[in-house]
């Protein structure tokens, strides 16, 4: 079984490293993703330089065995890893476009996929539907990652990306499951708890609009909701991934990256990415930005496999991942 599909990578640097390409020659590459700052270094020295340098190293992943696809973070202001400043397409902050004119919006969205499916890139984790419930929320709402307070018009800007993307053929998934705009803490230092900041509709929202948006994708936060899950993050939560599942059967479930500080003050990475499968997610998100652990991915993949021969993981589950992960490269990378 190609357990390497189960994975979404990062590396430094602007070329692949042979450490990459060696693991997925051994196991397959689900995709990878790629930054422009480095939090190793502390610079924007990583994986972008300009537009052309973007089209060889896109050309080089999908290049790979079997085919990986390529994600990026590109929202638009503060989370925007494809910055004018290196020869790319302005985008503004979700608050910012909130407020545009529809054609300003049209305009903007198609130049931008445009410019990733020229480059190369498959899958853009963007849009980002949580409702700004907390306007001081510091990793959201704080620096204007959230449309609006007004839910109907998160909603009418995802259906405008996903009209978009579509026409571009630029995969969409939508963000923080079950949505983090309430919550008081940044995510990347520490768990947060949303059990009381978790308004229903807005669970809805990811219901109804991900089947809509073209690559049909997920990503889930490691919040935690404790009426679902305990004290699990939605990533760990078998009861919290099986909720989204039951309403989203076909729908691609993507781990926000498993190097966030709460997941390794708990568990580190290998047991964090062992649970997360064993919960249901399809992917695992593995930056290696926050800090290094790329000599590690090969033992990570070696513990799935073991997961699978000794019974720990299941091997139908995975099967089916496997499967949703092929449909979503046979949509985007023709």
């Amino acid at each position: 079984m190609p357990i390497g599909e189960l994975f979404i990578l990062g590396f430094f640097g602007k070329t692949v490293p042979a450490w990459l390409r060696e693991f997925a020659g051994r196991y397959g590459l689900g995709g990878v993703i790629l930054f422009d700052y480095s939090c190793r270094t502390l610079q924007y020295d990583n994986n972008i330089e300009s537009p052309d340098q973007m089209r060889r190293l896109c050309a080089e992943i999908a290049a790979l065995p079997s085919g990986p696809m390529v994600f990026i973070d590109q929202e638009g202001g503060l989370v925007r890893r494809l910055k004018e400043d290196r020869g790319f397409a302005p985008l503004p902050s979700a608050k910012e476009f909130n407020h545009l004119a529809l054609g300003q919006k049209r305009a903007i969205l198609t130049a931008s996929f445009a410019e990733m499916r020229q480059l190369g890139i498959h899958y853009d984790f963007t849009p980002v539907i949580d409702v700004n419930y907390n306007p001081d929320n510091p990793n959201i709402g704080g620096i204007k990652r959230s449309y609006s307070a007004d839910i109907a018009e998160v909603e009418a800007n995802a259906l405008l990306a996903s009209e978009v993307a579509r026409a571009e053929r630029i995969g969409l998934c939508l963000k923080h499951f079950p949505g983090i705009g309430g919550a008081r803490v940044d995510s990347h230092q520490a768990f947060m708890d949303i059990s009381d900041a978790l308004a229903p509709e807005q669970e809805e929202l990811f219901y109804s609009l991900a089947p809509k948006m073209f690559g049909d994708a997920v990503l889930v936060s490691h919040a935690i909701v404790r009426q679902w899950g305990g004290d699990q993050p939605m990533t760990l939560s078998a009861a919290g991934l099986g909720r989204l599942r039951r309403r989203l059967p076909d729908t691609l479930l993507i781990t926000d990256d498993m190097q966030m500080q709460g997941l390794q003050k708990a568990l580190g990475t290998r047991e964090a990415c062992l649970r997360s499968l064993k919960a249901g997610i399809d992917m695992l998100c593995i930056g290696n930005n926050l800090f290094d652990q790329e000599q590690e991915m090969a033992g990570i993949a070696e513990c799935v496999a073991d997961g699978l021969r000794e019974g720990a993981l299941s091997g139908s589950a995975v099967a089916n991942s496997i499967v949703r992960i092929g449909s979503r490269k046979a949509l985007l990378t023709a």
